[in-house]
């Protein structure tokens, strides 16, 4: 008896990582998204709403395409319920799924929509083709630009802001990487490129002490979006919100004011060239003339991205239904101001920008041969 019950306890302890990896990979499995395809329509039906909108329910058979599914068969039935956002499916359209067991242990299917993976890597390799194609070696090192940038925000910004760092210090800092990177692997190790960063960062640290201090007027919290409310409940309050809204102006402006200063120190270069006895006063207000054509088009053009960005926003306080009656009441809504905000910031960066960069381009342009 005794060496039977040895045994099995030397058993028990052998198998008992197993038993444990076993049970956390079915926690793990508790839930879980995977890719199929639509191999079969089942059953639709439309109904009218009550609003005059058309709901379209299916039961879908579905093959799995990936994971633990790969192959299998699945049923999907969404002729029990009503979903406002549900899209009509059709025979070979890949769709995400979600799988959740039951409290009984039944196996519980919901479609989320379509899987847009392949559609995205197209067009990221049709735009990479075109940017390389025309631009040659610069467009190329655009490319790589943008590669490091979204690696930069992805593997340094973004963990950080998560650890519970101040988000518009990281933002800075990743915003000086991007920076440098941008300008000298595009542009090359010249004198100009060096004008344009100081010129860039100086317009950069503008921004950054206008959004902090008009934040701070204006009494935003940075918890206007449901994104917003939704972080801080995963990350369980680690992450500055109003810091991680003035990180956002930060990053935002940078791209539009890389491309204004990197255009008018170009403009000086010329000057200088084509003309070597302009005098600076002279270099510069030609300058200024050009830099404040394209003043007017990227101001317009900052107002355009963050009104693209925020346009359902903008529609549902079109509407005039309370509280949002008067102008007034639109702008005292967080979201309106956060917006007017991030947009009036950045504009007063990019504004300042063009004669920071033509003054500092002005007066060392001449070191270059």
């Amino acid at each position: 008896m005794k060496i039977k019950t040895l045994i099995l306890i030397i058993s028990f302890f052998i198998l008992l990582p197993n038993i444990l990896f076993a049970q956390n990979n079915l926690e793990q499995k508790n839930e879980e998204i995977f890719k199929a395809r639509v191999i079969e329509i089942l059953e639709q039906k439309s109904t009218i709403r009550d609003d005059g909108s058309t709901s379209i329910q299916q039961k879908l058979k579905l093959k799995g395409l990936e994971g633990d599914w790969k192959d299998k068969k699945i049923i999907f039935d969404g002729t029990e319920f009503d979903v406002l956002s549900a899209s009509e499916y059709k025979v070979g359209d890949k769709v995400l799924v979600n799988y959740s067991p039951g409290q009984e242990g039944e196996d519980n299917f919901y479609v989320i929509g379509f899987s847009r993976t392949s559609s995205v890597y197209w067009l990221a390799f049709l735009f990479a083709l075109i940017v390389i194609a025309i631009g040659r070696l610069k467009g190329l090192r655009a490319i790589i630009v943008l590669l490091l940038t979204f690696l930069i925000i992805l593997k340094f910004i973004i963990p950080k802001i998560l650890s519970g760092s101040d988000p518009l210090l990281i933002s800075i800092i990743g915003s000086l990487f991007i920076l440098i990177l941008a300008v000298y692997i595009t542009e090359g190790f010249k004198w100009t490129s060096t004008i344009a960063i100081f010129s860039i960062l100086t317009s950069l640290i503008i921004t950054g002490l206008l959004s902090v201090w008009f934040s701070a007027i204006a009494k935003l919290t940075g918890f206007a979006s449901e994104e917003a409310v939704y972080l801080v409940g995963l990350a369980g309050g680690n992450i500055n919100i109003k810091g991680l809204l003035l990180a956002g102006i930060i990053i935002g402006a940078l791209g539009i004011l890389d491309d204004a200063i990197i255009s008018q120190v170009a403009l000086v270069k010329e000057l200088r060239m084509s003309n070597p006895e302009l005098t600076k006063s002279q270099i510069y207000r030609q300058a200024m003339r050009v830099g404040i054509s394209h003043l007017s088009s990227m101001i317009n053009t900052l107002f355009l991205a963050y009104a693209g960005a925020s346009l359902p926003l903008l529609i549902l306080f079109s509407v005039k239904q309370p509280p949002f009656l008067t102008f007034n009441q639109v702008i005292d809504n967080e979201m309106i101001a956060t917006e007017i905000i991030r947009t009036l910031a950045g504009s007063i960066g990019l504004v300042l920008a063009v004669p920071i960069a033509t003054f500092l381009a002005v007066q060392f342009i001449k070191k270059l041969k």
